[in-house]
């Protein structure tokens, strides 16, 4: 493992102020060396830590960070240099980006590579060893396709795009510029499109493509549909977690983000600033808002036409015996409601009174 003095040889060391110059903020205290960024609990004195979540406070007064990131609030009393911003996490990120920056393309093509005579790869791209490009595929400056990637015929991918190793893109696929793809992700697969013929089942043609705005990231293993007339469409700064299955003319908006294991169904179309929790199971043919954030492990089965926070995860974790009682309570659920509401109606109590009192226990 490398120690402090090995990396700072292949990487460069900031002060503060170079970092408050090129990221802004304010620097409050002596103008120190800064080698990495850690955890507020596992900083070290050459290292810079950052605070977003306000339960981890305490921490400010034993960290043995050089300095640390901020809100104006938390800067008061502090043992150490810090950077005051209004936003410490964004930051932290950004911080982080310029003490690792990603390596340069080393342009070439690898000699184990497979490159169709008709396609074109820009002289600035980086081909690594046993990558496949079909015909017809054009790739732009910059970018990074590593080992085991294959590239179908008549794909379209942009300029500084970086491609982990074993993306498979398949044919006629559109990746727009600045987008980074995880290892063994596959885009523009077949939809899950089939017809009943009465006695067995017959492959309807995924005609359609698969397009990849700009400045998207898509996680490792998910896998992205093409369409079967249209296109599956995700929408430029679209964040894809790992191990995600977008079916087959599902549209995703700018700035979505999705975390891992959800499933999105087909033609559903998702709205721009969305946050989709991990777990999150969304049927087909259904229409998402702009900004709705939807809670991990739910179950989305119908349209959502306004913005906010949604829920619809099952039970939570419970121990077993009490589970299977509340089960049992819940598949006599129907029952129980049409007792409670002839109950009611001896008592002379009102649907609206009802309502409002459980509303007001929520």
């Amino acid at each position: 493992m490398k120690n402090k003095a090995d990396m700072s040889k292949s990487r460069r060391v900031f002060f503060l102020s170079e970092i408050v110059a090129r990221l802004g903020g304010e620097l409050r205290g002596e103008d120190v060396e800064i080698f990495e960024i850690a955890p507020l609990d596992q900083a070290d004195r050459q290292s810079i830590a950052f605070l977003s979540n306000p339960k981890l406070r305490p921490q400010l007064q034993t960290t043995a960070a050089a300095a640390v990131i901020v809100k104006a609030a938390d800067a008061a009393g502090l043992h150490c240099p810090c950077i005051v911003t209004p936003d410490p996490y964004l930051y932290f990120a950004r911080v982080t980006a310029l003490l690792h920056p990603q390596p340069a393309p080393v342009s070439g093509i690898h000699p184990s590579a497979i490159i169709a005579e008709d396609a074109f790869v820009d002289s600035g791209a980086e081909i690594g060893p046993q990558v496949v490009i079909e015909s017809g595929v054009r790739i732009g400056a910059r970018t990074v396709i590593k080992a085991g990637c294959v590239i179908g015929a008549d794909t379209v991918i942009g300029e500084d795009c970086l491609f982990y190793p074993r993306v498979t893109v398949y044919h006629n696929t559109v990746i727009g510029n600045r987008v980074i793809i995880h290892a063994g992700a596959v885009i523009g697969s077949d939809g899950f499109g089939n017809a009943w013929a009465r006695d067995h089942w017959e492959k309807i043609p995924q005609i359609g493509r698969a397009v990849v705005g700009d400045d998207v990231e898509i996680g490792a293993n998910t896998t992205i549909d093409r369409g079967a007339l249209g296109d599956t469409v995700i929408a430029s700064g679209a964040r894809l977690d790992n191990m995600i299955q977008i079916g087959h003319n599902v549209e995703i908006g700018r700035f979505t983000a999705i975390a891992a294991c959800s499933g999105i169904a087909g033609s559903t179309k998702i709205g721009a600033g969305c946050l989709i929790g991990g777990g999150v199971g969304m049927s087909g043919h259904l229409k998402i808002a702009d900004r709705v954030t939807i809670l991990g492990g739910s179950n989305v089965p119908s349209s959502i036409d306004e913005p906010g926070v949604y829920g619809g995860s099952v039970t939570p974790i419970m121990p077993q015996g009490i589970w299977r009682r509340n089960a049992i309570h819940y598949r006599n659920l129907d029952q129980l409601v049409k007792r409670v509401k002839v109950l009611e109606k001896k008592l002379g109590a009102t649907e609206e009174d009802t309502d409002k009192e459980e509303g007001d226990k929520l």
